[in-house]
C-alpha cells in the first residue's frame, strides 16, 4: 500500500533545506514540502511560548497542504516545542533532537560527546537531556556558536574567517577530550567539510540532518506511509517571506533542485 502524501517539513527559515536535502537522497521517490518561516526567522531569541506558538501555525499551514508526517527541521523548535506539537497535531512529529542523541551515543567510544548550536539550542539543554535518558554516564561538554549562522547564510562556506572561528570554539572542545560532535543546528551541515578539517581524525561527526531524515525512513516504514517505490518524488518549497540570498547559497551548496518558491501568508 502506497502513500503519495508529501513529507511536511518545516523551519523558522531556510537552514533546514539541509534536512531535505537529506530527505530526498535518502527517500527520492517522497513527495516533500517545505515551509520556511523566513517572516520571522531567527527564532533563538524569542521566547519559549512564542516559539511554541509559531511551530503550531506552520505545522497547522503543514497539515492544509495534506502532510502525512511532519518533520521539525530546527533544533530551537525541537528542543522545546515537540511535546505540544504531538498534542495538538494528527499525524506523527519528528524532530531533529532525539535521532541526533541515539546517533551520538551509537558512535562514541569514551562517552564524551561535544554538542555545537544556537544559544537558544545550548541553553535549552535539550540534547544533554536527550544523550542523558540513553546513558546516565555519558559526559557531555557543549557550545554555542552564534558566528556560524551568519557565515553560512554570507555564503562563506570555504573561507579563511570561518576556519578561524570553528576552530575558536572546537578547540577547547577537542583539549577537553570529546570524541564525536553533534551538530546541534540544521545550518551546520553546510560547514561539514570545514568542521571534520577542524576536528581532525580522532573526532567523529553526527549530522543530526541525516539522522533525522533515517528516522523518518523508519517511521514511514513502520506506519506502512511509504510512497510507490516507483515514485519520482516531488519538492515543493514555500516561505512566509520573500527569500533572501541564502536561498542561492543553499541551493548550490546542497544541489537542491529548488522549481518557483511559493509565498505562504501567515494568518
Amino acid at each position: 500500500m502506497s502513500e503519495s502524501r508529501p513529507i511536511g517539513v518545516f523551519d523558522s527559515g531556510i537552514g533546514g533545506l539541509t534536512v531535505v536535502k537529506a530527505l530526498r537522497d535518502l527517500l527520492p521517490n517522497e513527495n516533500i514540502f517545505y515551509l520556511g518561516d523566513t517572516a520571522r526567522v531567527p527564532y533563538g531569541n524569542k521566547s519559549a511560548e512564542t516559539v511554541e506558538r509559531y511551530s503550531l501555525e506552520l505545522a497547522s499551514m503543514l497539515t492544509r497542504e495534506n502532510a502525512k508526517v511532519i518533520v521539525v527541521a530546527c533544533n530551537t523548535v525541537s528542543s522545546v516545542s515537540i511535546p505540544k506539537l504531538r498534542a495538538n497535531v494528527s499525524v506523527p512529529v519528528i524532530g531533529v533532537i532525539e535521532p541526533g542523541a541515539q546517533a551520538a551515543i551509537a558512535t562514541t567510544g569514551n562517552r564524551h560527546i561535544g554538542v555545537i548550536g544556537t544559544r537558544a539550542t545550548i541553553r535549552s539543554g535539550a540534547y544533554e537531556n536527550a544523550l542523558r535518558a540513553l546513558n546516565v554516564h555519558v559526559r557531555v561538554t557543549s557550545q554555542a556558536c552564534p558566528l556560524l549562522v551568519p557565515l553560512i547564510e554570507e555564503g562563506m562556506l570555504d573561507d579563511k574567517l570561518t576556519d578561524q572561528t570553528i576552530a575558536r570554539y572546537l578547540d577547547p572542545m577537542i583539549a577537553a577530550g570529546i570524541d564525536t560532535l553533534v551538530l546541534g543546528c540544521t545550518h551546520y551541515p553546510l560547514l561539514a567539510k570545514a568542521i571534520s578539517r577542524a576536528l581532525g581524525k580522532n573526532v567523529r561527526l553526527v549530522d543530526s540532518a541525516q539522522n533525522c531524515a533515517v528516522a523518518v525512513r523508519n517511521l514511514l516504514d513502520r506506519q506502512s506511509l511509504r510512497a510507490e517505490a516507483s515514485a519520482n518524488g516531488r519538492l515543493q518549497v514555500a516561505l512566509t517571506d520573500s527569500a533572501d540570498n541564502f536561498l542561492s547559497v543553499a541551493k548550490e551548496a546542497l544541489q537542491l533542485e529548488i522549481g518557483e518558491v511559493q509565498l505562504r501568508e501567515l494568518t
